[in-house]
């Protein structure tokens, strides 16, 4: 299997939670493994407090119970120890850019960190796997590795488990090349505002990609209806989403004056 071909580290994430919600459910589980670009690996596991109950539906997948973490750090007690060990690496992961990133720079916000993906290149091996085969982890961990997934929704398993997909991805398929730059451009999506898409970019300018205003640029909204600001800001939207929707309200203050 070939060694991914990296300039700086490369950290696979994979998150278990509370929920399935950006906004309002919380990490339970982390676990980061980071492949340094000597190959060695270097892994942090860590189960977390969220400070609210874990839905049903998310033990039922994941296993993991409020009374497995009663003694358990937060985040916020975590996040600056995770903050170091991500220092100055790109991201991978499965669903990572639609789900396990946003979700992580939700926690951080919370936390009263600035974590944002700046100059890291994002990969995400389900788009990768799902632009060549269209299905689920465990079938692309058999497929592509010819193993079986044990420890389903374990977040260590199935980081390790993204980690020889893409390896694996990368043999396969003659048009992927070898490098992190041209991996993130395979995956890459729509080009967004916010990880939580409600803002998109369309030739240059900020567009709303939700609801009665989709489609319509941010600055005009903003300028000709600004109470939708501040029902965004008092709704339950991400806090990624958010800031960056306050960042363009604050541009166009500076403009005015």
């Amino acid at each position: 299997m070939s060694q991914l071909l990296i300039k700086r580290p490369l950290a696979f994430i994979d998150l278990e939670t509370t929920g399935t919600n950006i906004a309002t459910d919380r990490i339970v589980e982390i676990a980061l493994v980071k492949i340094m670009p000597d190959g060695s690996r270097l892994t942090k596991v860590k189960r977390i407090n969220p400070g609210i109950p874990i839905s049903e539906q998310s033990t039922a997948i994941h296993g993991i119970t409020d009374e497995d973490l009663k003694n358990c750090k937060t985040f916020k007690e975590l996040a600056n120890e995770l903050k170091q060990f991500l220092e100055n690496c790109d991201i991978a992961g499965y669903n990572s850019n639609r789900f396990d990133f946003p979700m992580l720079v939700e926690e951080f916000l919370r936390a009263g960190i600035t974590f944002d993906a700046g100059n890291r290149k994002l990969i995400d091996v389900q788009k990768i796997f799902h632009q060549m085969e269209k299905r689920t982890l465990g079938a692309a961990f058999k497929f592509y590795c010819d193993k079986e997934l044990d420890n389903a929704h374990s977040a260590e398993a199935d980081a390790h488990a993204t980690l020889e997909i893409l390896q694996a991805q990368v043999d396969r398929y003659p048009e992927l090349k070898n490098d992190i730059e041209s991996l993130a451009e395979f995956t890459k999506e729509e080009d967004y505002v916010d990880f939580g898409r409600r803002m998109i970019m369309e030739k240059g300018v900020e567009v709303f990609n939700f609801g009665k205003h989709k489609g319509k640029p941010v600055r005009v909204i903003l300028r000709d209806e600004p109470q939708y600001y501040d029902w965004m800001m008092k709704s339950e939207f991400p806090l990624h989403t958010k800031q960056k929707l306050t960042e363009i309200f604050n541009s166009m203050m500076l403009k005015k004056t």
